[in-house]
């Protein structure tokens, strides 16, 4: 009878202190509090422009998107976003208040084959396609909402792709990747259209922290054209999340922080657009939908504030394989070592849950006075068995990227030469060939055998150049403010594990290597801001084809060109 008071004397105390924890939180106030979206055209990168330049807080670390800053972060740079956002530039009343957002509009054009990614709802797709989202922000004290739902529409034309001209050994390899993944090379026979919630989300505003529910695209990690785990390549996926509004200050520095909670779904599509291929050799979704759980959390130590660590991690997992203990839902604070796992001296159980993890580190280090940034992420798809496994075999199952930005003045134009770039890779390193057979190797980034695709609706929520690619980017360009102008350099190595897998040891094939030339132009007038992007592709040796006369002394690549363009229109409708 004593335990039972005591308990409930204990949940009394509990209840009171949850309650007053929550009145004080929502007393908690935050002046012009605005949500940017992640990866917004020309808004983000104009605000990661300016904190190079020191007008804009050194505390957003750019590295957990959606970006959020009120009135404490009030710089020029803020209140010119702001004014993009919400028609105003500076709100009187920020706990109660109802904005019109901006209406955006992204137009693209791809010819002969699809290019491009990280563009929200949109596919890859051939021909002419169209996304458009127009919204409401409203604030009632604790209660924030934004629904800003996107329309997608794709003319989704046949193209050349994978063709049944290659050996059975050849044709299955390429299979190998699309059986434990959901990339389609073409989504479906016909156009599509769509409605979407898009960046929508309700959230308890509790001080420094939010909790909600949202179909926002999120961004974990420092990069600017690709992120290992989760980017805007993909259309948002439904998901329950804990995060940070704004970096929490302790004595030893800043953290951010964000559990999620969503619902992954496969594309149910075939990958090729080959009847025959398909039917003999991929293995089709059977209808169920994926669990997913990630935590990220990002450290700005006190004694370093121009610098940023970041550590993310996942899981997902198909339903069916789910239980209903608290691993099954957080299997994030699971240990790191296999061998902890092990039961009878193996892993069969545990692999038998089908989970697939990924784990990635990254860092961002910003130097104002010099106005350029340095970052990289590194992230491994597979447990380690223990840390003598890990520190041996380091690129076993991993991926990364590097990156910088940096801005020289340019005093007669009242301006600045910007010059940027980032590489990413994906493609297996030599490690496969200590830990596999030949030169076959096993699972890239993005793929595994029970979990299939780290993605939703058939693309990859992270690094969006396709399964087991690389790619290099460099732009150069001059800017000033919002205005940008310039060119774009691209070398893009596609599916690298199925060259090397299918055809490493055949002299007469070559990687498929597509070089671009792209224009660049951003500008502002008042409420509309524009952004246009003009890329001349030639890819070499496309989809591994040999075309005409073609030996193993002298081959013979096909050689693919087409255009891909993009604009964005943004304008905002208050007056």
């Amino acid at each position: 009878m004593f335990k039972k008071a005591e308990n409930g004397l204990n949940r009394s105390k509990l209840r009171f202190g949850v309650l007053l924890l929550f009145m004080l939180f929502s007393y908690y106030e935050d002046a012009q509090a605005q949500i940017l979206n992640a990866d917004f055209p020309v808004l983000e990168q104009y605000l990661r422009r300016q904190q190079l330049l020191g007008e804009f807080p050194l505390h957003q670390s750019f590295t957990l998107r959606p970006i959020r800053f009120d009135g404490r972060d009030s710089t020029g740079a803020t209140n010119t976003v702001s004014e993009i956002l919400t028609g105003i530039s500076k709100i009187e009343n920020p706990q109660k208040r109802i904005n019109i957002l901006p209406l955006i509009s992204t137009t693209e054009i791809n010819t002969k084959r699809p290019y491009g990614w990280g563009n929200k709802g949109l596919i890859p797709n051939v021909g002419i396609q169209t996304y458009l989202s127009v919204g409401v922000y409203a604030r009632f004290k604790f209660l924030e909402i934004q629904f800003q739902p996107e329309f997608s529409y794709s003319q989704n034309k046949p193209f050349d792709g994978f063709e049944a001209q290659f050996s059975g050994f050849e044709n299955y390899s390429r299979y190998f990747y699309w059986n434990n993944g959901d990339n389609p090379e073409r989504f479906g026979n016909e156009s599509i259209h769509r409605f979407w919630w898009g960046q929508s989300s309700v959230n308890i505003l509790m001080g420094p922290m939010a909790l909600g529910v949202s179909t926002q695209n999120i961004w974990w990690g420092p990069g600017q054209f690709n992120s290992l785990i989760f980017s805007d390549n993909s259309e948002g996926f439904p998901h329950l999340s804990l995060s940070t509004r704004r970096p929490l200050k302790t004595v030893v520095g800043n953290f951010e922080m964000q559990v999620i909670m969503g619902r992954l779904e496969d594309s149910g599509l075939f990958p090729s657009q080959n009847e025959v291929l398909n039917r003999r050799y991929f293995r089709r979704f059977d209808g169920d939908w994926r669990y997913l759980n990630g935590l990220k959390i990002n450290y700005n130590p006190s004694f370093l504030k121009n610098f940023f660590l970041g550590f993310s991690r996942t899981f997902h997992q198909y339903s069916k394989y789910m239980g209903d203990s608290f691993k099954d839902y957080f299997p994030v604070f699971e240990v790191f070592q296999k061998k902890t796992l092990f039961e009878n001296g193996n892993s069969i159980t545990y692999d038998g849950r089908g989970q697939d993890q990924q784990v990635s580190l990254s860092m961002r280090y910003v130097v104002p006075k010099a106005n350029f940034e340095i970052y990289a992420e590194y992230g491994r798809r597979d447990h380690a068995y223990n840390w003598r496994d890990f520190i041996l075999n380091p690129d076993h199952a991993r991926a990364y990227l590097f990156g910088f930005q940096k801005l020289f003045p340019i005093p007669e134009r009242n301006s600045f030469l910007q010059v940027r770039g980032e590489m990413t890779q994906q493609q297996e390193s030599v490690n496969r060939y200590v830990r596999y057979p030949g030169l076959i190797g096993n699972q890239t980034w993005n793929t595994h055998g029970l979990a299939r695709a780290f993605g939703n609706y058939g693309e990859n929520l992270g690094v969006g150049i396709g399964v087991g690619s690389n790619v290099q980017t460099l732009e150069i360009t001059e800017v000033k403010g919002m205005m940008k102008r310039g060119i774009l350099l691209e070398r893009l190595e596609n599916n690298q594990d199925y060259f090397f897998r299918a055809f490493g040891q055949n002299p007469e094939k070559k990687p498929w290597v597509d070089l671009s030339f792209g224009l660049l132009w951003d500008q502002r007038f008042d409420r509309l801001v524009l952004s246009g992007k003009a890329q001349f592709v030639k890819a070499h040796n496309y989809q591994w084809q040999s075309k005409g006369i073609s030996t193993d002394d002298y081959p013979n690549g096909r050689k693919v060109f087409s255009f891909y363009g993009n604009l964005n229109i943004i304008y905002q409708l208050k007056k």
